[in-house]
């Protein structure tokens, strides 16, 4: 048996900083003469900062190309999960032909340098490109398998940016309304950093908000007409710094990871607004913030497809897997809005703290 283990860092392109560290590599015989159905493995993990391009790394060494041939190599990558149902293939390939899926559509590509480099770049990285991923290469009779995790640069996740309007109206809140609205949700006024941070792992929200720093500002990665103008690149579009008792807007907040769980409450029945906060009062919870569902989908890639009450009267869903009749387009919290309290039509979301 044979453990390798090394790091080394390199610049990627647009100035994007890659460290790569070789974790582990466990060899029994030659690993590329396996009979049929087995695969080596090396693990590697690569750092990337958000918004930067970074590329995975998946070789086969030279012996084993000569084996594999260019024509018959078959390329396979898949993002995993704890949950292997969960699992989302990102890329296929075989010969000219290539498939990109998903949210990593148009946005994924081989960078094929020889013809041992399996390797794949995902452009625009974001947050939810964070996890472990798999890249197998078969021919039908012997088959190679790399496991890369894939971890923003800077640290652990630690929390989400999310928007928040009240049930009044958008644009109601002044500044110290604002900082209340936040910690009622079980978060804090987000700071500029966090926005920009929230920014580049792509938030793109029209709705000007308050800021802990006093100022208003809002994140576009997708510029149009009615948020600032198309002739405007993509970034944090400011108001400045606006009258704390005057000016009226919405607020980013921002939510901690969960010191608890956070989790959809089985019932027999739909319930109205009064029985669903009774319902996890009587299941040892309290009904859940909006700061719980934004934290438990964004860090936990929490996802279900079922509308429930949360604390501040919404209704709302998390989905981290984005399909058909479930935010097919993208990965999001979606809501429903505020309907009325005695309407029983909706589950609930609970939250159990530690």
């Amino acid at each position: 048996m044979f453990l390798l283990e090394r790091a080394f860092c390199a610049k990627e392109k647009m100035t994007s900083l890659l460290c790569i560290t070789i974790i582990s590599l466990t060899l029994a015989g030659s690993a590329f003469s396996l009979p049929t159905g087995s695969a080596s493995q090396l693990q590697v993990k690569v750092f990337a900062d958000l918004g930067s391009n970074v590329t995975l790394p998946c070789r086969l060494l030279s012996q084993d190309a000569m084996a594999f041939g260019n024509n018959g190599m078959r390329i396979k990558w898949t993002k995993v999960e704890d949950d292997e149902a969960l699992n989302t293939i990102v890329l296929t390939s075989m010969g000219f032909h290539k498939k990109t899926y998903g949210g990593f559509e148009n946005r994924v590509f081989l960078q094929e340098l020889d013809n041992e480099d399996a390797s794949m770049v995902i452009t625009d990285f974001s947050r939810d490109d964070v996890g472990k991923y798999h890249c197998e290469i078969i021919n039908g009779v012997e088959d190679y398998m790399q496991e890369v995790s894939l971890e923003m640069l800077g640290g652990l996740i630690d929390g989400v940016v999310f928007p928040y309007t009240p049930l009044v109206a958008r644009y109601n809140l002044n500044f110290d309304d604002a900082v209340q609205a936040c910690q009622k949700q079980n978060a804090s006024v987000a700071t500029f950093d966090q926005l920009f941070d929230a920014w580049k792992g792509g938030l793109d929200w029209c709705n000007a908000g308050w800021l802990s720093d006093g100022t208003v500002q809002y994140p576009i990665n997708n510029p149009r007409g009615p948020c600032g103008g198309t002739n405007n690149g993509p970034g944090l579009r400011s108001y400045g710094r606006r009258d704390k008792q005057i000016s009226r807007f919405d607020v980013f907040c921002f939510s901690s990871a969960l010191t608890g769980r956070f989790y959809w409450l089985v019932q027999p029945d739909r319930l109205t607004f009064d029985e669903a906060v009774q319902a996890c009062l009587d299941d040892g919870a309290e009904i859940a913030k909006v700061g719980h569902i934004y934290s438990a989908w964004k860090l936990d890639s929490y996802d279900r497809c079922d509308a429930g009450w949360l604390a501040d009267g919404s209704v709302r869903y998390p989905i981290s897997r984005p399909r058909k009749n479930c935010s097919p387009e993208e990965a999001a919290v979606r809501l429903l809005g505020f309907p009325d309290k005695t309407q029983k039509s909706y589950g609930v979301y609970c939250f159990k703290e530690q």
